[in-house]
């Protein structure tokens, strides 16, 4: 054979052949389509003058990936909004929205008329703070990295608020860079400055421990205020060094006395663990006096350190946090997960409770707490299952000034609820037919403007009415909203016109096991299939992470582009999810890889028996926890699964423990809420045997399945080693294994260009195994 003849000879990209090229590319097509849909992040609503009269102006934080920078793009979307009449409300568009480039906060102010933009550095340089107006910028400050660096922008330690006048605005921010020591040709420097001088270094100085996960490389939030007519920084004083502070609000003013802040305080006492996505961290409620200083003479006068303590607020509950003032001042309102706190569960019920503030501003930590929404262990069928809220808008209030409006899980849905925090009544206002999920986003008045979605539905924005108030009554009349976000493709419309979905109750397989009447009722599973398909579709099994999360029925842009290339979802929310009372979220700690995994087994049974499914043809996908039911479940029924991916999972708690940012959780997860009381640093060797049995690591001889491991090279909640591992392990046995490992994400892989990257290998693995 002549060689001058022969073409090069083609090079795929890593991990593809020739096979798998072409579906590659048309799943990447697809996936692109779904990925530019938009998410409204926040919005607010203010008063304004119109030729009409006083109307509305809605403004929508939305946020849409760039991939090719590989960051979220964000801007502001603004619209005017007129009641044409009571079944229509007109919302008039701005004709185009304005990017918000480098922007990591915007605030408005309380009336309205100021605008606070916040610009962190991505360097050393300094914070920027900008004060608009509604037709120019009117002031602006450089904030030092001197005096405090980056603003946290987190939505957790995340504080902003301006006080009453508008003249002050009080902010969490990342404590200034400690002095560290400085080395020469001559050796250690003494007097040495915080500045890099020629010919000499820095040094490391004491390691500082963070809180985990999300949290790396970010010193210790703390207090501040800024005066923005001179633009004077203050460090609030009085707050202990040990404290880490966050969601800071500015208390009524009382005449004649220093204006105080109420924050919420969490203690490193004795060390810090991840926070991110755990509320089992014990917190408080703290109040402290802030001066204020008319010139520098004033400012060198300091008054007592007593005086200006920071005062614990909540002594006598173990968790307190997003402090919110009723419109009178009379109330100060705030969430605890004491439950969470109390038994070692990451994520638990929720309660609700009230102070009343004092009216003359002398503060107190023997204030007495009164329960608007207790702990909910165990609800009848179709009433209000408990609280599972972690946040409020920054106003909540209805206009007779005690009823909040607050988003919350009830089951497989998110709903809103309005709370009366005086009387403790909890209704349901938004529709509880449909089976779609609901987020509040801000209030007009008396008017509720949210987003609703389904796992086959867009999200689209509703206006809600309250009617029949004047009768002893509450109704609400949900109105549609044109709106131009959410915008999606014909050819994605149309693949999501050919779905629908259900949510199917789910019977305890053996409810001689359980211990309590929460823990035998049934959970839920959501099963998204095709309309259009004669035969069922190869069939996804989608376990949520957690274990204490829940998958809501909402839109999710990933699920729904697998549901799109030709799959039936049976997306799980086993024992212990969110949601369904305190009982049976308790059920699952020191069950984890028993009843989680067997509560999959009988979801899946359910759907088999009554036909939906094809047996043959059943993968199973999961993040973090769900990683570790998806590998326990390949591992303990080798024969029920043809393919698995697992991102970022958990397999193997005994090597895990170590190095995680939640060893706590390994032994709550592993014994129980017992597991509290023994957690230490150095697990015993029966520990460890323990954590072992409970891994899917255990059960790896048995596994048949194709898997995809996608791992975060910088996770600290289930640091990489452990996918690696397991990974690994497979290989050595045979089974055919793909990582792809993505060196700059963490926990959560949500970096634009790795989710997107993960979810097309994701959909080409399970097609190739599911054909």
């Amino acid at each position: 054979m002549d060689s001058s003849k022969v073409g090069p000879v083609k090079e795929f990209p890593v991990g593809l052949d020739e096979d798998t090229e072409e579906e590659y590319a048309s799943q990447s097509e697809l996936l692109q389509e779904f990925t530019n849909i938009s998410s409204i992040d926040k919005a607010w609503v203010f008063k304004s003058e119109s030729i009409a009269g006083i109307g509305s102006q809605a403004m929508f934080s939305v946020s849409q990936p760039n991939l090719l920078a590989n960051k979220k793009r964000k801007y502001l979307l603004s619209s005017s909004i007129s009641e044409v009449s009571n079944n229509n409300v007109n919302f008039q568009w701005s004709p185009f929205p304005v990017e918000t480039t480098g922007v990591s906060i915007t605030i408005p102010s309380p009336s309205g008329s100021k605008l606070l933009v916040i610009r962190n550095p991505e360097n050393e340089s300094p914070t920027q703070f900008e004060i608009w107006s509604s037709s120019q910028l009117e002031k602006e400050f450089q904030i030092p990295q001197s005096t405090h660096g980056s603003v946290y922008a987190d939505g957790w330690f995340e504080g902003i608020s301006w006080n009453s006048d508008e003249s002050l605005i009080a902010y969490v921010a990342e404590e200034p860079s400690p002095c560290k020591p400085s080395f020469d040709y001559q050796g250690y420097k003494k007097c040495a400055t915080k500045d890099e001088e020629c010919a000499s270094w820095k040094g490391q100085g004491d390691w500082e421990e963070e809180w985990g996960e999300c949290y790396a490389g970010k010193r210790q939030p703390a207090l501040f205020v800024i005066d923005i007519n001179s633009g004077k920084v203050h460090a609030v004083r009085g707050i202990e060094k040990s404290l880490s502070v966050g969601q800071v609000v500015w208390a009524p003013p009382v005449e004649g006395i220093d204006q105080c802040l109420v924050f919420v305080g969490w203690s490193a006492d004795p060390r810090k663990l991840g926070i991110k996505y755990c509320q089992n961290r014990p917190c408080a409620l703290y109040a402290v006096k802030v001066p204020l200083y008319k010139s520098e003479a004033a400012e060198s006068d300091l008054k007592s350190l007593e005086e200006l303590t920071a005062v614990n607020l909540t002594q006598s509950i173990s968790s307190a946090f997003v402090p919110r003032f009723s419109p009178d001042g009379k109330l100060l309102v705030f969430l605890s997960a004491k439950a969470s706190v109390d038994s070692g569960a990451h994520n638990a019920t929720n309660s609700l409770h009230r102070i009343e503030w004092p009216a003359d501003g002398k503060l107190s930590s023997s204030t007495k707490i009164i329960d608007v929404i207790p702990v909910l262990n165990c609800a009848e069928d179709g009433h209000f299952p408990g609280l599972y809220c972690s946040s409020f808008l920054s106003k909540p209030w209805l206009s007779d000034g005690c009823t909040m409006i607050l988003s919350s899980y009830w089951h497989s849905c998110q709903v809103i609820l309005s709370v009366n925090v005086l009387s403790g009544e909890v209704l349901r206002i938004s529709p509880a037919d449909s089976g779609f999920s609901w987020n509040v986003l801000t209030l007009d008045e008396d008017n509720v403007i949210a987003v609703c979605s389904s796992p086959v539905d867009v999200p689209q924005i509703k206006y809600g009415c309250l009617v029949d108030k004047a009768n002893n009554t509450t109704r609400w009349h949900w109105l549609n909203v044109s709106s131009p976000m959410f915008k999606c493709s014909e050819k994605v419309m149309s693949l999501l016109s050919n779905l629908q979905f259900g949510i199917l109750q789910i019977p305890v397989k053996d409810v001689s096991d359980c211990l309590t009447k929460g823990a035998a009722k049934s959970f839920e599973a959501i099963f998204v299939s095709s309309k259009v398909n004669d035969a069922p579709d190869p069939l996804l099994v989608v376990l949520h992470g957690g274990p204490h999360d829940v998958s809501l029925s909402s839109f999710s842009k990933s699920l729904a582009f697998l549901s799109s290339i030709g799959f039936s979802l049976l997306i799980i929310n086993y024992r212990g999810s969110l949601g369904f009372g305190e009982e049976a979220l308790q059920s699952l700690p020191g069950k984890v890889g028993s009843q989680d995994v067997n509560d999959v087994l009988t979801a899946i049974d359910h759907v088999i028996e009554r036909g939906l499914v094809n047996p043959s043809k059943i993968s199973v996908i999961g993040n973090s926890h769900g990683g570790f039911l998806a590998t326990h479940l390949i591992g303990q029924a080798p024969e029920k699964f043809v393919a698995a991916a697992a991102l970022n999972p958990v397999c193997n708690l005994s090597s895990m423990v170590g190095i995680t940012d939640i060893p706590d959780w390994c032994y709550v997860g592993s014994y129980g809420t017992n597991g509290k009381t023994i957690f230490t640093e150095a697990p015993t060797a029966e520990h460890l045997t323990q954590f072992y049995n409970k891994s899917p690591i255990s059960h790896i001889s048995k596994v048949k399945a194709p898997t995809i491991f996608l791992l975060g090279a910088q996770d600290l909640r289930v640091p990489v080693s452990n996918g690696l591992q397991y990974a690994r392990a497979l290989k050595e046995r045979g089974v055919e294994t793909k990582v792809i490992l993505f060196p700059n994400d963490i926990h959560a892989i949500k970096r634009p260009q790795s989710d997107f990257e993960s979810f097309l290998n994701i959909g080409v693995w399970f097609k190739k195994y599911c054909k």
